[in-house]
């Protein structure tokens, strides 16, 4: 099993940034790959960015490429999702996911454990 909580989400207005946590416990984490996902009101979970197991690989959606950013801190359990340049299509509730896998993967249904959520809103 693995448990994972968000933070960091909040109101911003359009061109900010904030940077989103995701603190893991009970398996190895550092075993295990990292998604970030989005779900707009109204909409479907989306894929936003994943993480490999060391860090050394990363993934993007094209919507988000060049202003996001995600990292992980192994040490601490955790990994980042750093939103730069936002915009009001960003708003969404984030999870992070961990499939099972030490691999990057972009699927909803490749991600096992689910954290409850942290919602950005972004205004105009």
């Amino acid at each position: 099993q693995v448990q994972l909580v968000e933070s960091g989400g909040g109101l911003v207005q359009a061109g900010g940034s904030l940077r989103l946590s995701c603190a893991a416990s009970g398996r190895t984490f550092s075993s295990y790959a990292v998604g970030w996902f989005r779900r707009a009101p109204g909409k479907e979970r989306l894929f936003v960015a994943a993480i490999n197991w060391s860090g050394g690989n990363t993934r993007y959606a094209d919507s988000v490429k060049g202003r996001f950013t995600i990292s992980r801190d192994n040490a601490k359990n955790t990994v980042y999702l750093q939103m730069n340049s936002l915009k009001p299509e960003d708003t969404a509730a984030y999870y992070c996911a961990v499939p099972e896998s030490r691999y990057t993967r972009i699927l909803e249904v490749e991600y096992a454990y689910w954290g409850q959520g942290t919602q950005v809103t972004v205004s105009s």
